[in-house]
């Protein structure tokens, strides 16, 4: 069947409500739990991280997710190592509470599967190359004439009308991130993390969350757009901010702050702890608890302005100070006191700093089943619903079965 065919066939149940379509998914892909999107069902045509980290937010928040894969599997199931077993954490990190299917596009029928999933999608979201699924007849414009109240999410790397790839890697050189990180004199570097797949992923559930009100609103459906590079303009906040407003092209500083002084690793007895005076009562403060009151009495460092101007004269003085103690005395002292300084931390410390605060950083998911996968706990907390983990990231093709089922019982 080609998309052609296949868009001029209304589905069986093009009248039903959200309601009646979950209600009817619910014996095929049960969800547990209480969230604020139960009962909505997402189709996710996408791969590797932006837009599988959207689609796991809102599985996590409740919705039916069914996560399209083609017969080779999502590029991060191969993204190894580290691995558990034999997955690869990459992509456990961003697909739990997921069923899966394994759908061939170039296969007719397979297709067919596909057409009628996007038809009784509450939401889509896909990241192909622009234009990459009109041939399939899975494009927004395709979708929307079977299925007019469908929200459906776009993510591409530079927007719908440019077909540059779209790698995470290369939005961070070529918006300037990497301009402004690293040492002055060194190379550019990248972050440690895919930062604005993530930032990307995030506006993406935003934008769908956005439209879901407007369609609560006016029973519209609309295509929702994100690409990587508009996040990264946005997600790099003042310092594209001090270009857009200021015609002033940041440059590398290291871990220094270009409006903030001190805000940065620093070195004590032992070792470096982050520092931080965001403002000039932070500032007199440490200056005390350095046994220095006095420089926060010097007119060069009393006020942000001239501190920043004259922190090449400051620095010597702060660095000699805290050679009295050791970093983790240091961050003792400076806390007791209510200034902010952290020690710098590898990611078990860090997950491990998350437990002794109580943050409960890390959660079992697939509840009692066979497949139990540990990930890292959703960051939001509601007080009238709960965020699930009801399911662990799922097997190539898990659901296959029971998501063909479920369209054959329409």
């Amino acid at each position: 069947m080609n998309g052609e065919s296949a868009a001029s066939q209304a589905p069986a149940d093009q009248g039903k409500t959200a309601s009646n379509r979950a209600e009817s998914i619910a014996g095929f892909l049960p969800r547990t739990g209480n969230g604020p999107l139960s009962g909505q069902l997402v189709v996710d045509f996408s791969r590797v991280l932006a837009g599988p980290y959207s689609t796991m937010m809102l599985a996590d928040l409740g919705a039916t997710v069914i996560k399209v894969e083609g017969p080779s599997g999502d590029d991060t199931r191969h993204w190894a190592p580290p691995v558990r077993d034999d997955d690869a954490t990459y992509y456990l990190s961003i697909n739990r509470n997921k069923y899966d299917i394994v759908l061939d596009f170039s296969d007719a029928d397979d297709l067919a599967v596909a057409q009628k999933l996007a038809a009784r999608a509450d939401i889509i979201v896909e990241n192909f190359k622009p234009g990459g699924l009109k041939k399939f007849g899975l494009d927004y414009d395709s979708v929307s004439e079977t299925n007019a109240e469908v929200i459906y999410a776009s993510v591409t790397g530079f927007g719908a009308h440019n077909a540059l790839p779209g790698y995470d890697l290369l939005v961070q050189a070529m918006s300037g991130f990497m301009s402004v990180t690293g040492d002055p004199d060194g190379s550019p570097f990248r972050a440690g993390v895919a930062i604005f797949d993530v930032i990307t992923g995030l506006h993406t559930t935003i934008g769908i969350m956005a439209a879901i009100q407007h369609k609560n609103l006016t029973g519209e459906g609309q295509l929702v757009q994100t690409n990587l590079m508009s996040s990264a303009m946005s997600g790099l906040a003042n310092q594209s901010g001090a270009y857009a407003a200021a015609g002033v092209t940041p440059t590398r500083m290291g871990n220094a702050h270009p409006s903030l002084y001190p805000y940065q690793p620093m070195a004590t007895k032992d070792g470096e702890l982050i520092v931080a005076a965001a403002n000039d009562g932070q500032f007199a403060k440490l200056a005390t608890a350095l046994g220095r009151p006095d420089l926060a009495e010097d007119e060069r460092f009393a006020k942000a302005k001239t501190r920043n101007a004259n922190r090449d004269q400051l620095e010597p003085e702060l660095l000699e100070a805290l050679q009295a103690h050791t970093a983790q005395k240091w961050f003792e002292k400076l806390t007791a006191v209510g200034l902010p300084c952290a020690p710098i931390n590898s990611i078990a410390q860090g997950v491990e700093r998350a437990k002794d605060l109580g943050l409960e950083p890390i959660v079992d998911t697939g509840g009692g089943g066979e497949r139990v996968i540990p990930t890292i706990r959703n960051p939001i907390t509601l007080s009238k619903s709960e965020v699930s983990y009801d399911l662990a990231p799922p097997e190539l093709g898990a659901d296959s079965d029971r998501v063909r089922a479920w369209l054959g019982s329409l």
